[in-house]
């Protein structure tokens, strides 16, 4: 496997503030540098920014698996373990999911665990895990 790579995300935001405390209350991200106008964030080893723009995200949905996957998202996959207490920690914060977690494609070569939920900008993530990451690509 090819060595990982830190990536750089920026997404817009309706309310910095309010984005802000969801990013590093809720999620538990390391806040970074900041301005009046963006703030960024260590997300799981990477740089995730968020920009003020006043305007929120809408939400297309396509079909995954019988469920309607919120296009566009983004998010990371954690170690099986991570996910399991990030879905917990979510839960007992009361977050409303787009889709709970769940075993997506179970007993097929791509099992994985999944959730989606959107931050208060309507910017909607995705969390995953494998019990194996050899199974990433597999088809």
């Amino acid at each position: 496997m090819k060595e990982l790579r830190p990536f750089h995300l920026a997404v817009p935001v309706s309310n910095l503030k309010e984005c802000r405390i969801f990013y590093s209350e809720v999620l538990m991200m390391r806040e970074g540098r900041s301005s009046e106008t963006w703030v960024d964030f260590d997300f799981y080893g990477h740089q995730f920014v968020i920009h003020q723009t006043g305007k929120k995200a809408s939400v297309i949905k396509n079909n995954v698996d019988g469920h309607g996957v919120p296009i566009p998202h983004f998010g990371v996959v954690l170690s099986m373990g991570d996910w399991l207490a990030l879905a917990d920690n979510l839960k007992n914060k009361s977050i409303e999911f787009i889709i709970e977690p769940y075993i997506r494609f179970k007993g097929e070569p791509g099992e994985q665990a999944t959730m989606f939920f959107l931050d208060p900008s309507n910017n909607a993530l995705e969390f995953k895990a494998f019990n194996s990451l050899e199974n990433l690509f597999a088809k």
